[in-house]
């Protein structure tokens, strides 16, 4: 089943050692009672629950790093999602990870959607060998595969859903960059776990840390957040600002 926010760690993609995006999203996390604190707004008025993961020796075998990955996932009163990971280094030498927050987001029809806020911006295409290219549309519309990494993105970015009037916000932080894919028609038919027509119902817009990984020394510890939000369709990029 494909779907929801999968967390990406200690990679993105397959550029690394270890499975495809990282292990992390296919483990069973812990639930974690007295988590370190977090700022108070965070948990004030918001239901919450914070889970843990640490390397299993298998994941030892892959990836050599001692790590404790928290997780807070906050849902408020009016819809607002919000997603805290907090990735400390337990090693006793430092390392370096990408991240990616791997958005699925339902939408009516991907020919109708239109994604605004990284108009201007450079991009690695995916489907061009990593390729460097420059965002040349006033928006992001489909009509064929995209599989993009565009770099150093706005912290707000929005997708705006035509048919069903709706717009999502994503807003982050930590997270330069912005993933932007859709796996269009002839590779949905290759896809074992995606109809052959959902991905007309589909985009993936994720925060991420890919062009840069980050490292950590010793005992230091990065944070990611994203916070998705719904809204009418009235809404533009006009009013992404903070």
């Amino acid at each position: 089943m494909r779907g929801g926010i999968p967390i990406c760690f200690p990679q993105f993609g397959n550029g690394g050692s270890t499975e495809l995006h990282g292990f992390a999203r296919n483990k069973i996390w812990m639930i974690e009672d007295s988590p370190p604190p977090l700022h108070l707004n965070d948990s004030h008025g918001k239901s919450f629950v914070d889970l843990l993961l640490k390397p299993s020796d298998d994941d030892m075998k892959c990836w050599p790093h001692s790590f404790e990955f928290r997780l807070r996932v906050s849902l408020a009163a009016d819809g607002v999602l919000n997603m805290i990971s907090r990735i400390r280094n337990v090693n006793g030498k430092p390392f370096s990870f990408s991240f990616a927050y791997h958005t699925y987001f339902s939408v009516s029809d991907i020919s109708e959607v239109r994604i605004e806020g990284l108009e201007t911006l450079d991009y690695l295409d995916n489907l061009c060998q990593k390729e460097r290219f420059t965002e040349q549309g006033n928006a992001i519309t489909f009509e064929s595969e995209v599989d993009r990494v565009y770099v150093s993105a706005p912290n707000a970015i929005a997708i705006l859903d035509h048919e069903k009037k709706r717009t999502f916000v994503i807003r982050k932080e930590g997270l330069p960059d912005i993933v932007v894919w859709n796996p269009w028609e002839k590779k949905s038919r290759a896809m074992g776990d995606l109809g052959d027509e959902e991905y007309k119902q589909m985009v993936c817009v994720d925060g991420a840390a890919i062009v840069r990984p980050i490292t950590l020394k010793p005992g230091e510890e990065w944070t990611g957040r994203m916070q998705l939000k719904v809204v009418p369709s009235s809404f533009c990029s006009d009013h992404l600002g903070f």
